[in-house]
């Protein structure tokens, strides 16, 4: 009897060695170890496709509070006051301002703090 699925299952096996290519040993020859460690591999991809939006704001985070101390403002305070001043700049342009831009950042520093010592 003729096997009719050769070239479909060749189809489908040479694409999933094509996608592990850059896997070492066995990992990217072998079809059903190529094939786990693919699947392991995109599981991760998910995961950390959401992680990364964490680690970016702790970060955003920890830039803006070593610089908002360094102008004698704590984090949470710097924040309160933008808050009150109705200053809407969210938090990943506040740590370029930090970095790039400090005139501009000790400006923010100013209008927080004007606002924190009225309340």
């Amino acid at each position: 009897m003729r096997n009719t699925q050769v070239v479909a299952g060749r189809r489908r096996r040479k694409k999933i060695l094509r996608q592990a290519r850059g896997a070492y040993g066995a990992r990217s020859k072998h079809i059903k170890i190529a094939t786990e460690n693919l699947h392991r591999g995109w599981a991760f991809a998910y995961q950390h496709r959401r992680l990364k939006k964490r680690d970016f704001r702790r970060l955003w985070i920890t830039r803006i509070s070593a610089a908002s101390r360094a102008h004698g403002l704590t984090y949470s305070t710097f924040m309160n006051g933008l808050l009150k001043a109705d200053v809407a700049i969210d938090r990943k342009q506040l740590s370029e301002l930090a970095i790039h831009e400090p005139q501009a950042f000790e400006a923010l520093v100013e209008t927080a703090r004007k606002y924190t010592a009225n309340s």
